[in-house]
């Protein structure tokens, strides 16, 4: 039987830790957390069970397994030592029997986005940063057509644009709309972004290191390594739609809550084939996961045991091939979802109403 292992870690700390270790979860200051992470090991977390291609009717295997810092420690300690826990994670996974490693979350983006790592290591690597620019563009349209969006009369704003995953979802959502705003911190980086966007679409492309400028926008995906609540309630307009691919998130619960007129989705989540058991909750409800492990598994359906999405130059092409081959082994989009919780018409409907009266308020002069 082919089999993965996949990387996770910590990204809320006391929460995280408390789904494996309830008592220290519930003991320890997040603080402490933070400090001792750099101290334990990696570990096996889980053995993941019962996923079926609908191609073929194989069934694989897969293991969880859990490199203990938490963002803020990978974010502040020295590259070469995260590296050391990582490639130390995937010797692990070796040992298990793992026929290729995918590194979750910020793993997946320290140094040079798995490069390295890949070296080190006697299996192959991916990010999955492929099936989730994939995902994140399939919710984020969705979304928009549930909230009566018109693209191709508007603009897709995309926060952290010069990242892997943001670029290509820029050239994705390209043909899509009217106009397209790419955001990121570097001029020349942006420039160079928005010239490959151009080859892949109509829609008329500015960019920006001025994240206010969103407030125009009608959809926006944000897809950036900031590690921080990002977005700001002054910069979205009523009726917006927020993508929020990035982990930890760029969107704060308390913003969603207090803006009742913004639609915010999480990055796409995916229904995995077969009856599959993670045998762990790591936060995806039962039956669904992320894009990153979705795009790991389907690797192993197809038997491409190969360096797959690994650094920051992710070609859409590529995309395009891991859409198509999840879809042939039977993962799909599952229900939108925010916060981890799903959303139904009813909130959809909600949303609207408000932002429309949010609108007709402003236009009347009394917003």
């Amino acid at each position: 039987m082919n089999s993965f292992a996949f990387i996770i870690h910590p990204l809320d700390p006391k929460r995280d830790v408390a789904r494996k270790y309830p008592l220290l979860g519930k003991l320890l200051p997040e603080a402490a957390i933070h400090f001792l992470s750099r101290f334990w090991p990696p570990l096996k977390i889980s053995h993941v069970t019962g996923a079926r291609s609908e191609a073929t009717g194989e069934t694989i295997e897969g293991w969880l397994i859990a490199v203990p810092y938490t963002a803020q420690r990978m974010l502040h300690l020295p590259t070469k030592e995260v590296y050391r826990k990582i490639v130390a994670a995937g010797h692990l996974a070796e040992a298990l029997g793992a026929d290729i490693l995918g590194l979750g979350a910020y793993t997946s983006v320290v140094g040079d986005a798995g490069i390295t790592i890949a070296r080190e290591l006697e299996i192959p690597v991916t990010t999955g940063d492929s099936y989730t620019a994939a995902l994140a563009v399939q919710a984020g349209c969705q979304a928009a057509r549930w909230m009566e969006l018109s693209l191709d009369k508007g603009i897709v704003a995309v926060v952290g644009a010069t990242g892997a995953i943001g670029g290509v979802v820029a050239q994705m959502m390209a043909p899509r709309c009217r106009r397209l705003l790419l955001v990121g911190r570097r001029r020349e980086r942006l420039e160079a972004v928005a010239e490959r966007v151009r080859a892949h679409g109509s829609a008329q492309v500015r960019t920006t290191t001025e994240i206010a400028a969103i407030r125009e926008a009608d959809l926006i995906f944000t897809v950036t390594s900031s590690g921080g609540n990002l977005l700001r309630s002054e910069y979205l307009r009523p009726g917006v739609v927020v993508c929020d691919v990035s982990r930890p998130r760029d969107v704060s619960e308390h913003l969603a809550r207090e803006r009742d007129d913004v639609l915010v989705i999480d990055g796409g989540l995916v229904r995995v084939p077969g009856e599959v058991d993670f045998g762990f909750d790591y936060g995806p409800p039962p039956q669904l996961t992320f894009g990153c492990v979705a795009e790991t598994m389907a690797l192993t359906f197809e038997h491409r045991f190969e360096d797959y999405t690994v650094g920051r130059d992710l070609r859409l092409e590529q995309v395009q091939e891991i859409d198509r081959m999840a879809a042939k082994h039977g993962f799909r989009l599952a229900a939108l979802r925010s916060f981890e919780r799903e959303v139904d018409m009813a909130t959809i409907q909600r949303v609207k109403k408000r932002a429309r009266e949010l609108l007709r308020r402003s236009a009347g002069g009394t917003l």
